[in-house]
């Protein structure tokens, strides 16, 4: 399907299709049409606005975030002391870190910034630069509908740089998505010798990553060796009564799980 968006041309309405498909608009539909329906059908209208309010209040909760993160996406278990220690004698490899989105604008700095995620991933991606000695790379152009500007590898080439004391070994800024991410890394490490790609990107994005990865590299011909590097992996499932009530975060989290899952269906 995810072909199909780009044959037609239609990568642009991918922000657009996602605020219509994910919560709270099909719940909001859902408790709008049981309305409609009071003074005919209220069996019916009852149960879709009671399924729509629900829906709205449970996809904000800490609960059904975490929850679909791990059913939906079955995140790996980020590495171990033992793991990233073994890193440390690996030939031929290098750090990908995958963009997560920029800030055409950062007022109090009055540039272009990357956003939280991205910074995260970034801030990971150098600190297992560090522990390993490994080269870093940045992967990420500008995402469909963005406003012109810098792109997301050249601001994480400043900011690994100035900020973080850590410039990257290299930048790969032309790419759109996840897919773009992996062919253009393969394309870029590949002729510099490197066998070993340590992909850097959140827990709920990893899955969608490394299945992309794996495509670029059976395409490209080349013998690659990939491993996962996850951050943010949902810990022990522990629920709490206010892991129930909505929060901005556990309405962030949802979406981000039901838009990867979709990916994942999409074959993007």
């Amino acid at each position: 399907m995810n072909d199909l968006v780009l044959a037609l041309g239609l990568e642009g309405w991918k922000p657009l299709l996602a605020a219509l498909l994910f919560p709270p608009v099909p719940f909001l539909v859902a408790a709008l049409a049981g309305a409609r329906l009071m003074f005919r059908q209220r069996g019916l209208a009852w149960f879709l606005v009671l399924l729509g309010l629900a829906g709205v209040w449970l996809s904000c909760t800490g609960v059904v975030g975490d929850g679909l993160t791990r059913w939906l996406l079955q995140p790996p278990p980020a590495l171990n002391a033992a793991q990233t220690a073994e890193l440390r004698r690996a030939p031929r490899t290098a750090i990908v870190v995958l963009g997560g989105g920029r800030q055409p604008l950062a007022p109090e700095y009055g540039v272009a910034m990357l956003t939280s995620r991205g910074l995260e991933r970034l801030r990971y991606g150098l600190w297992l630069g560090r522990e390993t000695g490994l080269p870093v790379a940045f992967s990420g152009g500008l995402a469909p509908g963005s406003e012109p500007g810098p792109t997301e590898a050249a601001i994480a080439e400043v900011i690994a740089a100035r900020e973080f004391g850590r410039p990257l070994r290299w930048t790969e800024d032309t790419s759109r998505d996840t897919r773009g991410n992996a062919i253009r890394s393969v394309a870029l490490l590949a002729p510099q010798g490197i066998e070993h790609i340590v992909v850097v990107t959140h827990a709920y994005h990893m899955r969608r990553a490394m299945r992309n990865f794996e495509r670029a590299v059976a395409a490209a011909g080349v013998n690659m060796r990939l491993t996962a590097a996850p951050m943010a992996v949902p810990g022990r499932l522990e629920m709490k009564v206010l892991d129930w009530l909505p929060s901005p975060s556990g309405f962030t989290q949802t979406r981000l799980a039901l838009h990867e899952w979709l990916g994942l269906l999409a074959g993007a």
